[in-house]
């Protein structure tokens, strides 16, 4: 692990192994930090805040450690996006995409960085002038998924280094390799010690960081019953928190869209990355007169998908990154099918074995049933026919989550309408799953609490100070002073 500038084992020398989801062999051994270790970690971030250099440097200084570690995963990117396929399961191609763009994050934020000081105050006292200061919040804990660990850490470590924070990471038991990895980066780059640390290990690593005294803020991307329980955790030592949680998307699709267009954007939306995203758009909502025709367009596709290994470059899906993942799609499968919902394609293990599952498009779905409501994180695409406007708007907020949500239609006065009355951070108007650093990401309801990315995403890591200046230097009556 690294921690305060060093590589260490776990206190106990336990560890864990990973496995890789394609093979199912083990292929990375990582320490399995213990309590000790978090708390050694917490410390060397809150020493490194309180203490050391990084809280006073200067934000131009902050900016060009930022551009050098751009500069280092630009040019590892090939290699790290390997290790991240290897452990995750996911496509090489769409991991290395990741890397490639991921250098922006830290480029859009080191620009912040120099940028967003603070504003003057409009004073309505003719004696006073005010201003506001923005201040690193301090020191944060950092706890991401298994589906893209890089990409979701450094949604967050961007803006939080920006501020001036420090940083503890921990990255899921079951994808640890590329957040070591990347820690090596950072290394070179020349941060401070202490500025970043990762841990390695379990639930329980998760917990300790939740329950720290020392933390000032828990920025968590997983499934909404894990944040909940975070968020619960934090509530005792009134820890801030950020949760980007789970997802139900909606894409309503309109009689008057482009087909074609739209039947490959609802399989970017879902069967891409093997569904197994948070903003999947696993909830197709048709409009009747466009129900048929969309479906075929899209089997025709999905007939086509190749499964197979996810390094290669024909390779289009690949598998759960877990067995139990594996296992909880299969299990959900078998519930719809017994709710009465009709399997058009897939709904089963594919033949190629391992943690393979068919792309599955299930019609005659009901709003009741829990594939409807409840987030599958897999290859599965759910229909539901409507017939009006409101209806669609109806059935897309038919749900706890709201993440983001899809709208397809060629008619520009419809698409904006019902954008507008969609629940969700995100709609994409005739296309799907497009991000950048520079535009929030975040959710409404149980999809989480604050955002990512844009200058919001910078203000979830900073305090805003004011400061009164009284400018005449005279004596002031004590009872009106305020006023």
């Amino acid at each position: 692990m690294y921690i305060d500038g060093q590589w260490v084992d776990a206190s106990d020398g336990g560890t864990l192994d990973s496995l890789n989801p394609y093979t199912g062999e083990v292929w990375a051994q990582v320490p399995n930090a213990t309590a000790a270790d978090v708390a050694k970690a917490v410390e060397a971030a809150r020493r490194a805040f309180d203490d050391g250099e990084w809280r006073h440097t200067t934000p131009q200084h902050r900016a060009r450690l930022m551009r050098r570690l751009a500069e280092l995963i630009t040019k590892n990117a090939e290699e790290l996006a390997r290790i991240e396929s290897t452990d995750n399961g996911k496509l090489y191609r769409e991991m290395l995409a990741q890397w490639r763009y991921m250098p922006e994050w830290f480029y859009y934020y080191a620009g912040l960085a120099v940028s967003e000081q603070g504003r003057m105050l409009a004073s309505d006292k003719p004696n006073f002038m005010a201003f506001t200061r923005k201040e690193p919040l301090g020191v944060v804990a950092a706890i991401t998924p298994w589906n893209s660990p890089a990409f979701l850490m450094n949604w967050k470590l961007a803006p939080a280094l920006a501020a001036g924070c420090t940083f503890v990471v921990k990255p899921s038991e079951h994808t640890p390799v590329s957040s070591l990895a990347f820690a090596r980066l950072v290394e070179e780059a020349g941060f401070p010690k202490g500025v970043f640390n990762v841990l390695s290990g379990g639930p329980e690593v998760g917990k300790f960081l939740s329950e720290s005294t020392r933390i000032d803020k828990i920025a968590f991307t997983g499934s909404d019953g894990v944040g909940k329980a975070i968020a619960q955790v934090a509530a005792k030592n009134l820890t801030r928190v950020g949760l980007e949680l789970g997802g139900k998307s909606p894409q309503v699709v309109f009689d008057d869209c482009d087909v074609a267009v739209t039947a490959h954007g609802i399989i970017s939306g879902i069967f891409a990355a093997t569904g197994q995203s948070c903003m999947a758009g696993s909830r197709l909502i048709v409009q009747k007169g466009a129900k048929a025709q969309l479906i075929e367009k899209i089997l025709e596709r999905v007939k086509t998908i190749k499964l197979g290994d996810p390094m290669q470059p024909e390779t289009e899906m690949g598998p759960a990154a877990t067995k139990p993942q594996f296992d909880k799609v299969m299990s959900m499968l078998e519930a719809a099918k017994k709710q009465g919902a009709r399997v058009v394609c897939g709904a089963k293990p594919a033949e190629i074995g391992g943690y393979f599952i068919e792309p599955t498009i299930l019609d005659q779905v009901r709003p009741d049933m829990t594939i409807f409501q409840d987030e599958v994180f897999g290859p599965v695409l759910s229909v539901l026919e409507f017939e009006t406007e409101e209806e669609a708007v109806r059935l897309a907020n038919d749900t706890r989550y709201g993440l983001a949500a899809g709208v397809w239609t060629l008619n520009v006065q419809k698409a904006h309408r019902v954008a507008a009355q969609i629940r969700a951070g995100s709609v994409w108007i005739n296309a799907y799953r497009t991000l950048a650093p520079y535009a929030p990401f975040g959710g409404y309801g149980q999809s989480g609490i604050g955002r990512e990315n844009g200058p919001e995403g910078l203000a979830e890591y900073q305090e805003t100070k004011t400061v009164w200046i009284e400018t005449s230097g005279k004596s002031r009556d004590p009872f009106t002073i305020g006023l």
